[in-house]
C-alpha cells in the first residue's frame, strides 16, 4: 500500500526525533569525565545504561538492515537476562566513545530502514512487528533509558509529548505482549486512557487477554486521564503515580475507578 503524505511526513517527524534524542544522549553522556554514576532506583550505573543504548542502537541497526540477530526472549525475565549477558561481553564505558556509538548506531538503523517498505515484519527482541513500528520501538527505548540517565545526572527527562504520540504504535503493538497473564486471569474490565491533549484509546481485559483498540470495546469501566510525559514516565517505571495525583497530572472515573491504581501491575513491562 502506498504510503500518503501524512504517512510520510509521520515518517520524516518520527526519524528526525530518533536522531535528535540520539544526539540528546550523547550530549549528556559524552562530556562526563567518568559514568560511574547511580541511576536512582535501578541496578545500573550511567555507563552501563550507555552501553546498552549502545549495543540496543546497534542491534536494532542490524534487524533493520535484515540481518538476523536475537535477544532475549520478549519476556521480562528473559530481557534482563539478554541485557546482563551482553553488558559482560561488551566491557566499554568510556563516555565519549559510548556517546558516538549511540548517534552512529541510530543513523545506521535509519538508513537500514529507509531502504525498505514501513510494513515489512521484523523480529525483534519485543516480537515480530512493521518496520514503522520497530523505529517506534527504537525511539521508545532511548527515551526510557534517556529519561533514567538524565535523572541521574540530575537533568529533566527527556521525552516530550510529541515523542509519546509518535512511539503510540508500538505501545498499542506491544501492550498485550506485556501482560501479566496470572495478574488479570480472572479479570473482566474496560479501560480508557486519554492521553491528554493527544489521543484516547481502549485497553479490554478478557480471558487472561488484552485488547487494544483506538474504538471503544464498549462502555470503561475505569477511565483515566493522564498528561503524556507523565504516562510514558510511569510506564517505564521512573515516577510514582501518587505525585502525579497530587499534582493534578494523573485522574481516574468511572463505574470502577479503583480500577486505575491497578492498571500498570497488570504488565510484565521490561
Amino acid at each position: 500500500m502506498a504510503q500518503t503524505t501524512a504517512d510520510r511526513a509521520e515518517s520524516a517527524d518520527l526519524s528526525d526525533e530518533i536522531v535528535a534524542v540520539a544526539e540528546r544522549l550523547a550530549d549528556l553522556i559524552g562530556a562526563l569525565p567518568t559514568a560511574d554514576i547511580a541511576i536512582p532506583g535501578a541496578s545500573w550505573t550511567v555507563a552501563e545504561a550507555a552501553a546498552h543504548l549502545a549495543m540496543a542502537n546497534e542491534l536494532m541497526a542490524t534487524i533493520a538492515a535484515g540481518r538476523p540477530a536475537t535477544h532475549g526472549d520478549g519476556t521480562k525475565a528473559g530481557l534482563a537476562s539478554a541485557n546482563a549477558q551482553s553488558l559482560t561481553e561488551h566491557t566499554e564505558r568510556d563516555p565519549a566513545v559510548l556517546a558516538q556509538r549511540i548517534t552512529e548506531q541510530a543513523a545506521a538503523f535509519l538508513e537500514a530502514a529507509r531502504a525498505r517498505p514501513a510494513a515489512d515484519v521484523v523480529d525483534t527482541p519485543m516480537g515480530p512487528m512493521p518496520l514503522g513500528v520497530f523505529s517506534c520501538y527504537l525511539l521508545a527505548h532511548m527515551l526510557s533509558h534517556g529519561s533514567a540517565i538524565a535523572s541521574a545526572l540530575r537533568q529533566p527527562p527527556i521525552v516530550r509529548p510529541r515523542h509519546v504520540e509518535l512511539i503510540l504504535p508500538f505501545i498499542h503493538v506491544t501492550m498485550p505482549r506485556l501482560v501479566d497473564r496470572t495478574a488479570v486471569q480472572d479479570l473482566t474490565a474496560c479501560y480508557e486512557l486519554r492521553l491528554r491533549g493527544l489521543s484516547r484509546f481502549s485497553v479490554l481485559f478478557a480471558d487472561g487477554v488484552a485488547t487494544v483498540s483506538d474504538i471503544p470495546h464498549r462502555r470503561a469501566d475505569c477511565t483515566i486521564s493522564v498528561d503524556p510525559v507523565s504516562f510514558f514516565l510511569l510506564s517505564a517505571g521512573l515516577s510514582s503515580q501518587w505525585p502525579l495525583i497530587a499534582r493534578g497530572k494523573l485522574r481516574a472515573w468511572g463505574r470502577k475507578p479503583w480500577l486505575a491504581f491497578r492498571f500498570l501491575g497488570f504488565f510484565a513491562i521490561p
